[in-house]
C-alpha cells in the first residue's frame, strides 16, 4: 500500500467522522475472525479512526495459532512473541451499532507492516478466490444461516430461555420483545433478514440473509452474530452459536447457501441437465461434493462439530446430494442455488467461502459431473457415502487435497492444520459431554 493510497484512506474516514459523531459513536470496532472460527477485535477511539485506515492498528500474528479456547500452540508457520501486524478498516463495510449504542464496526483486512497482505489473513483469501472466479468469468452469490439457541444469563450451564415447542410461535410469543428488537437493529444496520423463525432444540431460533458477494457475505454472517450477542445480553440473556450445545441435543448448524452467476444469469437454472442445472453449475457443485471430506476441516473445524455432524439430525451427515433433501450434505434448491448443509457455526466464514468457491472451481475446470441424485433418506443406502466421523479424519483429507491446499497456499493450509490439530490434542481425553460443555459459550 503506497502513500497515496494511505493519505486517500486517511481522508475517506475523516470525513465519515462527523457523521458518526452525530449517530453518538465513540470507538470503532475492528474485528477479524481467527482461524479457529473465534472473531477476535482491536478498537479505536472515533478520532483515532482515519489514523487506523491510513496505518492500521498494531496486532500480533500469533493469532494465526489460538485455539477457540484461547490456548497458543506453536505452529510450523505462527506463533511466538515476535512480529506485529496492521489491522485495516473495510470503511465501506463500516456500521453503526443498533445493539451495542456508542459503538461502530468494520471488517478488517491483515497486512503486514511494509503494507502486503498477510499470506494467513482469512479475508483476503475469500477475496483473492473470489477474484480467481472472476478471471475465468464467473461470480457468486453467498449467503448464510445463522442458528443459535438463547440460554438464562449468569451461568455456565445452558437452561433454554424459552419453554415452547419447536418451530413453535409460543416461542416465538415467549421472546417477542427480544426478537422486534433483534429484527430491528439488524434493519437499522442495513442487514437484510429473508426470514426467521424458532427452530428444533430447545431455545434455537434461526435467520437466513439476502444473497452477497462472498466477502460481503462472510462479513454480514459476523455482524449478525454479533448483534444476536449483543441483544441477547441486553436482555438478561446468552447466545450461543456452537455446534453442539448439549451432547445429546440437536446442534446448530451455519449452513452455506451459494449459487453461480455467468453475464448476469444464474447458473443453477435454465439449463437442461438435473432439475434445471446448468453444465457450469452441475461441474460446480460437483466439485464441491468431490471435495466435502475436505471441506469439513474448514466448515465444521472444531471438534464438537461432529458430534453434531450425525445421521437422522437433518445435519448433513453424507457426502450425497438431493433435490431438497435435508440429510445429504448438498441440498439444490431448484432454480436458486445449493444449501451446504454439513457446515456450522464454528467455521470461519472467510475461510467457508474461499474453500467452497476453490472445490467450486476446480469442479469447472475438469468439467466434473453429478452422480445421480439421492431421493431419500441416505441412511436407508447401503452404499451411502458418510463425511468425516471425526475432526482427525477431516484434517487428513484436507491435507491429502490438492485443489484446496494450493488455494489456501502452503503456509496457510499447514497452519490450518497445526490449529485443528492443536484443537484434537486439546479434547482428546474429554467425553462428549465435556466437550459440549467447555465449547458451548465459544462461540
Amino acid at each position: 500500500m503506497d502513500t497515496a493510497e494511505q493519505e486517500h484512506r486517511r481522508a475517506l474516514a475523516a470525513d465519515m467522522v462527523d457523521d458518526l459523531l452525530e449517530q453518538d459513536v465513540v470507538a470503532v470496532a475492528l474485528t477479524w475472525v481467527d482461524h479457529s472460527g473465534i472473531t477476535r477485535v482491536k478498537s479505536v477511539p472515533l478520532a483515532g479512526l482515519p489514523r487506523a485506515a491510513a496505518d492500521g492498528v498494531g496486532v500480533s500474528p500469533v493469532f494465526d495459532v489460538f485455539l477457540l479456547d484461547d490456548t497458543i500452540i506453536t505452529g510450523r508457520h505462527a506463533g511466538g512473541p515476535v512480529g506485529d501486524l496492521r489491522l485495516r478498516p473495510d470503511l465501506d463495510r463500516l456500521t453503526v451499532l443498533a445493539g451495542q449504542p456508542g459503538w461502530a464496526w468494520a471488517p478488517a483486512d491483515r497486512f503486514d507492516q511494509h503494507g502486503a497482505p498477510h499470506p494467513q489473513d482469512e479475508r483476503g483469501l475469500a477475496r483473492a478466490v473470489a477474484d480467481r472466479l472472476t478471471v475465468h468469468g464467473y461470480e457468486v452469490q453467498a449467503g448464510f444461516e445463522v442458528e443459535w439457541v438463547v440460554g438464562h444469563g449468569g451461568t455456565d450451564l445452558f437452561r433454554p430461555a424459552t419453554s415452547g415447542p419447536a418451530y413453535g410461535h409460543a416461542r416465538q410469543v415467549e421472546l417477542s420483545d427480544y426478537a422486534a428488537d433483534l429484527l430491528a437493529a439488524l434493519a437499522e444496520q442495513d442487514v437484510e433478514v429473508l426470514q426467521f423463525h424458532p427452530e428444533y432444540a430447545p431455545g434455537q431460533f434461526e435467520l437466513s440473509t439476502t444473497p452477497e458477494d462472498p466477502v460481503h457475505a462472510a462479513d454480514t454472517s459476523v455482524l449478525v452474530r454479533e448483534t444476536i450477542r449483543a441483544i441477547s445480553m441486553r436482555h438478561g440473556m446468552r447466545a450461543s452459536f456452537s455446534p453442539k450445545i448439549i451432547a445429546d441435543g440437536v446442534g446448530n448448524g451455519g449452513h452455506l447457501h451459494i449459487s453461480l452467476w455467468r453475464d448476469g444469469r444464474n447458473a443453477f437454472d435454465g439449463g437442461e441437465g438435473w432439475f434445471g442445472l446448468t453444465d457450469e453449475a452441475e461441474a460446480f457443485a460437483a466439485g464441491v461434493l468431490r471435495r466435502l471430506p475436505a471441506l469439513c476441516a474448514i466448515g465444521s473445524p472444531s471438534v464438537a462439530g461432529y458430534l453434531r455432524l450425525v445421521p437422522q439430525h437433518w445435519a448433513g451427515a453424507f457426502a450425497a446430494w438431493g433435490l431438497e433433501n435435508r440429510e445429504t450434505a448438498l441440498r439444490l434448491i431448484a432454480g436458486r442455488d445449493l444449501e451446504i448443509r454439513c457446515y456450522d457455526l464454528s467455521a470461519n466464514p472467510y475461510l467457508v467461502v474461499a474453500a467452497t468457491m476453490a472445490a467450486g472451481l476446480a469442479g469447472i475446470v475438469e468439467q466434473a459431473r453429478l452422480p445421480e441424485p439421492v431421493g431419500v433418506d441416505p441412511v436407508a443406502l447401503p452404499e451411502a457415502r458418510r463425511l468425516p466421523t471425526s475432526l482427525e479424519e477431516a484434517v487428513a483429507a484436507f491435507e491429502a487435497d490438492e485443489v484446496l491446499t494450493e488455494a489456501f497456499g502452503a503456509e496457510f493450509a499447514e497452519t490450518i492444520v497445526d490449529v485443528r490439530r492443536g484443537e484434537i490434542a486439546r479434547f482428546a481425553d474429554c467425553s462428549p459431554e465435556e466437550i459440549a460443555a467447555l465449547t458451548r459459550w465459544r462461540h
